[in-house]
């Protein structure tokens, strides 16, 4: 595949002058377009050491407007990055719509370093190419436009570049200790950078690979590709948009997952929920005593009807807890900037570091809930959220983090009954808002979504738990019992 880039191209001082002032003209006009569209673009530069990749976006950086611009370059992870998923410190770095996003270093970073040091598996980087395939497949179907650049030079050439570089005082500091390293290690490098090319360059994703050699030549080819990407990319989404026509929403009234709970006898005197609270709060406070000391991390997520408790859950649950370890997330509507973002985005930002609980007081699942039934979300957006959301939930499982998943449910007089209760009491008023009221007249669609998000994305590493909660005292119980059985299982299977 990388004999392509090793033909020798060049272009002259003179050409390169002639053209460069047009290209900047263009790539401002570029800039400027983007910012009306509801996309982001992120550019991916790759490559062999010496290649000129770290001249080529300076260039990018000069003669583009930076404001717009989100440069990242990324190195061995930091302890605060190892201790949370592989991919998060990407997901941080990611560009808004209408800006523009350089990667130096990317997700293929990692796993092509850890099999060049032999500390991967045939079967793991296998799985890291698959990972990466559906990060990418991800981002791009959310509109994403990722422009791929392997920035190649021959090993003869490689040495050349060094050798010229190390002879001049002003540039020897631009060849490493572990350049040279890289250099002995060559052939093994292309073989395997050959195979990463080759199994991750799909028709959404292709990657482009660049002769380095010449930096005027390759620079310019950049330039252009990114232009011709990128126009192409504006004219296809405006003409999607022209076309698209959203599919109703077939409500069915089959009998649902939510209709099979037992709801009447699941009821909890007061004497025995005192007892019962005392016991599995001191409980789950020794686990997480367990969890912090072996760096073991937990993501509780809460879903439910409205009124139907989840605050009241949560409660009784930080109750248990050291305040330092955990953080309670509450989710509503998305900020401008997290509008500007792909949807899992905000989460991404607020996963556990090692040892540490995050709590969502509702969560991801919004885009197949609330975005479904309210028509915020087109429905081939919501309807392979399921897939991209068990996909999130899978690489979290695989970094170790413990995902305990609650739907808290109430029948709709329960529902009306706590509305008017809310109404009554002063501290309570501001939780019941008009909205509440007019979801209520939209329960069956919630219904069915409730019952296909169950369906969908019940797994064995973050299976739901359904939560009878008519009965506050016992949907408390019932949580906390419930989230100290996960946290045991997960601890007893680490030890085996």
């Amino acid at each position: 595949m990388f004999e392509v880039a090793e033909m020798g191209h060049h272009l002259s001082k003179r050409e390169y002058k002639a053209r460069v002032p047009a290209l900047r003209t263009e790539l401002l006009r570029l800039q400027d377009d983007l910012t009306s569209h509801d996309f982001p673009v992120l550019i991916l530069v790759s490559g062999v050491d010496g290649s000129g990749k770290g001249n080529i976006i300076n260039l990018l950086n000069e003669w583009m407007d930076p404001r717009y611009i989100r440069t990242h370059a990324f190195a061995e992870p930091t302890d605060d990055e190892a201790s949370r998923p592989n991919h998060w410190r990407y997901w941080m770095g990611l560009p808004g719509n209408g800006e523009i996003g350089i990667f130096s270093g990317s997700w293929y970073s990692d796993p092509i370093s850890k099999w060049m040091q032999k500390n991967s598996s045939h079967d793991e980087f296998d799985r890291e190419l698959m990972h990466i395939n559906e990060l990418e497949r991800e981002l791009t179907d959310d509109g994403m436009l990722i422009i791929k650049l392997w920035i190649h030079m021959s090993k003869k050439d490689q040495e050349k570049r060094f050798a010229e570089l190390r002879k001049d005082p002003a540039t020897r500091w631009q060849v490493t200790k572990r350049d040279l390293k890289h250099l002995k290690l060559y052939d093994e490098f292309i073989a395997l950078a050959n195979r990463v090319v080759r199994e991750t360059s799909t028709g959404h994703v292709p990657w482009l690979v660049v002769e380095g050699t010449d930096l005027r030549y390759s620079s310019l080819t950049v330039a252009n590709h990114i232009l011709t990407r990128t126009r192409n990319h504006i004219a296809l989404i405006t003409a999607e948009a022209k076309v698209e026509t959203p599919p109703r929403i077939e409500i069915k009234k089959d009998i649902t997952i939510l209709q099979t709970l037992k709801m009447d006898d699941k009821t909890l005197g007061k004497r025995e929920y005192n007892e019962s609270l005392a016991k599995h709060q001191g409980r789950l406070n020794l686990l997480a005593r367990k969890y912090r000391d072996k760096g073991i991390s937990a993501i509780l997520v809460f879903e439910g009807w409205d009124a139907a408790g989840k605050g009241g859950a949560i409660r009784r649950i930080t109750q248990a807890l050291d305040a330092r370890q955990y953080r309670v997330i509450p989710v509503g509507a998305p900020s401008d900037e997290e509008k500007a973002h792909h949807y899992l985005w905000r989460f991404w930002r607020h996963l556990p570091r090692a040892g540490k609980f995050t709590i969502y007081d509702r969560s991801w699942y919004g885009r197949v809930l609330v975005e479904r039934v309210e028509a915020l979300a087109a429905y081939r957006e919501w309807f392979r959220a399921y897939t991209e959301i068990n996909d999130f939930e899978s690489k979290l499982s695989e970094h170790g983090i413990v995902i305990v998943k609650f739907w808290l449910h109430i029948d709709r007089d329960e529902q009306e009954k706590r509305f008017r209760e809310r109404e009554k009491i002063s501290y309570k008023r501001y939780k019941i808002t008009r909205e509440d009221y007019r979801n209520r007249e939209k329960w069956e669609q919630y219904k069915m979504a409730v019952n296909d998000m169950v369906a969908r994305t019940s797994t064995e590493y973050a299976p739901w738990h359904l939560v009878e909660a008519n009965d506050k005292r016992y949907a408390r119980i019932k949580v906390l019992q419930t989230c100290c059985k996960a946290l045991e299982k997960y601890l007893k299977s680490a030890r085996q």
